[in-house]
């Protein structure tokens, strides 16, 4: 899973990385040095030069690390088995200024995982939100979230939405979220 770092960087090639906390797409060129500060879910927020980003997990060889497995299924799994799989991929999915997944910062307001209509396979209905409406990350998070999704065997489609209905207070977050950010 990894976790929280000060560890040193250089960049082995040019990467693809989003800026913290605008959700703006860059690329950092091979050579940068930084530290990655954060390195959970597979995902990586880096600092360089004053300035922090995140590095998704499909990047990790950038940063000298490999990337984490993709999930797998049981064997004849049952709708059961996938949405549990559903579900740990959520948990795979972290803010990238503080150590808490969107799930336990209780963001994902539904899961719906369902048989699809005209093929083998299922279908993923996922709500979440933010912490705040502007976050420049939501974009990011939901793109996370859905790439994430659509790596477990036998998903077809992934429809992942952003709703603020109810509108998110500290009170979703779990007591482990609470704990982790001082919150308890």
């Amino acid at each position: 899973m990894y976790s929280l770092t000060s560890e040193p960087f250089k960049l082995t090639r040019d990467v693809e990385a989003i800026t913290v906390p605008t959700g703006e797409t860059i690329e950092l060129p091979a050579g940068v040095v930084g530290y990655i500060t954060q390195a959970l879910g597979g995902s990586f927020t880096i600092f360089v030069d004053g300035s922090m980003f995140m590095i998704l997990g499909h990047n990790a060889d950038a940063l000298g690390k490999e990337p984490l497995p993709p999930p797998t299924l049981p064997e004849n799994a049952t709708q059961a088995d996938v949405e549990q799989a559903v579900w740990d991929q959520l948990r795979t999915v972290y803010d990238p200024e503080i150590p808490v997944s969107i799930v336990e910062l209780g963001l994902v307001y539904e899961c719906a995982v369902e048989p699809a209509a005209d093929q083998a396979g299922y279908t993923v209905q996922i709500d979440m939100t933010l912490t705040a409406p502007g976050c420049g990350m939501g974009d990011v998070l939901v793109s996370d979230a859905a790439a994430k999704i659509k790596l477990i065997p036998e998903i077809n489609s992934v429809d992942c939405r952003i709703v603020f209905d109810p509108p998110w207070d500290q009170s979703m977050m779990s007591e482990e979220a609470k704990l982790e950010t001082g919150m308890l």
